[in-house]
């Protein structure tokens, strides 16, 4: 666990599993945080688990039904997050 955020290894090398519960911050859960994408990068250049050019995928939002998929790339000092969006429109 690094602060909030939650990883674990799913189905295999260079796919991940995350939540991010942020109940103190008003939301009760984000179904895609690409900051916190891009410090996982960080932790695990940091940790020689992956290296500049590395990609992994992060998959997040499952369990609240809103799953997300992010697409990360290691750089040498920081990570590229992307992945498919969509529009939320307010009630």
């Amino acid at each position: 666990m690094l602060g909030q955020e939650r990883y674990r290894s799913t189905s295999g090398e260079g796919r991940w599993r995350s939540r991010n519960p942020f109940a103190w911050g008003g939301v009760v859960e984000d179904p895609a945080t690409g900051a916190a994408a891009a410090a996982f990068a960080g932790y695990l250049r940091a940790r020689g688990r992956a290296e500049p050019g590395a990609t992994f995928t992060l998959d997040q939002g499952m369990e609240m039904g809103r799953p997300s998929r992010l697409e990360v790339t290691v750089g040498e000092s920081a990570a590229v997050v992307g992945g498919p969006v969509r529009r939320l429109e307010r009630e």
